[in-house]
């Protein structure tokens, strides 16, 4: 809205100053600081209605530390988070750009799909929520929507750097780029030397039609790293501030990657694809990262309130659809490593208990809980049947929180270093 308007002034009235809406670092710093000042003072209003409806979690006991004190903190607080997104790029953002179109749409419908979940556990007293099967058609949808777009839309292109020449002078390497836009199936892949993977190269016996399969592909992934990313945020929010901190961590990463993948000088310098227009999810990523550190005002540990999966799934959804967006998804086992590890945890523990259940006749478990965070909650040799026992103490929770921070931030640096080492 605001570049709209300024960017009128300049070019209508050559008005002082409004030249500056033109430069991305500038809308970016407005976003953050919008999103940020949006969800601390609106928050406290919103959580105080929260309240009021008595819209407050329901905790099952699990014998964990503390446990019990947490109820009826009111949740769905996701809505701070997404209404803090939306109004900072509603009002410094490109609303015509595909990429920012992509991940407003992906903010609103995630988020209203988790709203959805949480209205009827609270409202309607279901514990269950709303049915597994419309989750994974919502995340499926989403998934499809993006995955098409990026396909369909002329706007979404990408310059590959085709050649590279080292300079003996200078000792750099110079990245010489195609001279024309192009639809690409092609994305980052981490640690080799030439990082440019085509999916289309999979279908190599396909002949002339491997270009489509290579797009089909590329739709499935979407859906698969969409529904993934989106449901491993939702594992994680368990303990207070550890999903918001987590994805914070990933946005500074995510708007980094966006960055120098919208600028050709930095594009050149990492030696990766160059993507036009890439740039306005530099303003999305400052928002979110906005949003999410003014909810750890209240969601930091003794938390004020939940986020419930209105900000989980949302969370989880724009940071997958981000990283699709610059070619960088298959930075995500990375990037994502704790909500990876989160999934997988789920994963192991429900796989193996099931399989020593059929073998012997009695379940057991490799971790004391899962999601893996609640492990770390629990004592160990308390008579639970798990392969791993480690720690003996519960840890307390403000500390398991900042310990997966800490490895949030140290896999965020790997990610962005990952386009160096190779």
């Amino acid at each position: 809205m605001f570049y709209y308007l300024f960017n009128y002034l300049d070019k209508t009235f050559d008005f002082p100053g409004a030249g500056m809406f033109n430069f991305i670092s500038f809308r970016a710093g407005l976003a953050f600081i919008t999103a940020l000042i949006f969800s601390t003072l609106v928050g406290k209003k919103i959580i105080d209605k929260l309240q009021q409806l008595q819209i407050g979690e329901t905790i099952r006991d699990l014998d964990l530390e503390g446990q019990m004190s947490k109820k009826g903190t009111p949740t769905m607080g996701g809505i701070i988070i997404l209404l803090s997104i939306l109004v900072a790029n509603l009002c410094f953002g490109v609303l015509h750009n595909v990429y920012m179109i992509l991940m407003l749409v992906t903010t609103i419908w995630l988020g209203a799909l988790g709203f959805a979940d949480d209205y009827i556990k609270v409202f309607r007293k279901n514990k269950d929520g709303l049915h597994g099967k419309f989750k994974i058609v919502g995340q499926v949808g989403i998934g499809l929507i993006v995955g098409l777009t990026l396909y369909l839309s002329p706007d979404a292109v990408i310059r590959e750097n085709v050649s590279t020449q080292f300079d003996r002078e200078t000792y750099t390497e110079v990245v010489e780029y195609s001279s024309q836009e192009i639809k690409s199936t092609k994305t980052t892949i981490p640690f080799f030397k030439n990082n440019n993977l085509d999916y289309a190269d999979l279908f190599t016996w396909a002949g002339e039609h491997k270009q489509m399969l290579g797009w089909i592909f590329f739709v499935f992934l979407t859906i698969f790293v969409v529904t993934a990313v989106s449901n491993g945020a939702n594992l994680t929010d368990g303990l207070d501030g550890l999903a918001t901190g987590t994805s914070a961590i990933q946005g500074v990463a995510l708007g980094i990657l966006a960055y120098v993948s919208s600028n050709v000088n930095y594009a050149g310098y990492l030696n990766i694809m160059y993507i036009p227009g890439a740039g306005e999810l530099v303003i999305f990523a400052a928002a979110f990262i906005g949003a999410t550190i003014g909810f750890l005002w209240f969601n930091s540990y003794p938390a004020q309130v939940f986020m419930g999966d209105t900000g989980s799934l949302a969370l989880g959804g724009i940071i997958a659809v981000f990283a699709i967006a610059i070619h960088k998804e298959l930075l995500i086992p990375i990037l994502s490593g704790i909500f990876l590890v989160e999934n997988l945890s789920v994963i192991m523990q429900t796989s193996y208990f099931k399989y020593t259940k059929k073998k012997t006749g009695v379940g057991r478990r490799i971790f004391k809980m899962s999601p893996l965070h609640h492990h770390f909650q629990k004592a160990g040799n308390s008579g639970i049947d798990a392969l791993w026992q480690y720690p003996l103490k519960p840890l307390p929770e403000s500390k398991i929180t900042v310990r997966f921070w800490l490895v949030g931030i140290l896999l965020a640096v790997l990610t962005i270093i990952t386009l160096k080492i190779r």
